[in-house]
């Protein structure tokens, strides 16, 4: 079972900043992508970024060069600095981890965090 705390969302302008942080804890493997995703117009949780064990990261094109992934693998810590927000960002973003084993892989995710931009 892994557990996760986010925090870092609430209400901010356009333009302006939010930075995410998401801890997961319990057992978990070493090799593992950790990232954020939310929902938008879809529906359906869409990547926003992620980030792997070997600190690689990926983006969604709609936030390259405004989002910036990090993490602190040792403490299975991702944050996701996230400037210069729009109103198309609003959302409950997801923190997301997936761990690797020699069969597979496993989903586990966190309840969200809301973040609004809005005047």
């Amino acid at each position: 079972q892994v557990k996760f705390v986010e925090s870092g969302g609430g209400l901010v302008q356009p333009g302006g900043s939010l930075r995410l942080s998401c801890l997961a804890s319990g057992s978990m493997r070493t090799n593992y992508t950790m990232g954020w995703y939310r929902r938008g117009a879809g529906r359906q949780r869409a990547l926003v970024a992620e980030i792997t064990s070997e600190s690689k990261s990926n983006y969604a094109d709609s936030v390259k060069g405004r989002f910036t992934i990090s993490g602190e693998v040792a403490k299975n810590t991702v944050f996701l600095q996230m400037n210069s927000l729009q109103h198309e960002d609003t959302d409950i973003y997801y923190c997301k981890r997936r761990d690797y084993s020699p069969f597979g892989w496993f989903d586990y995710w966190g309840q969200g965090t809301q973040v609004t931009v809005d005047s």
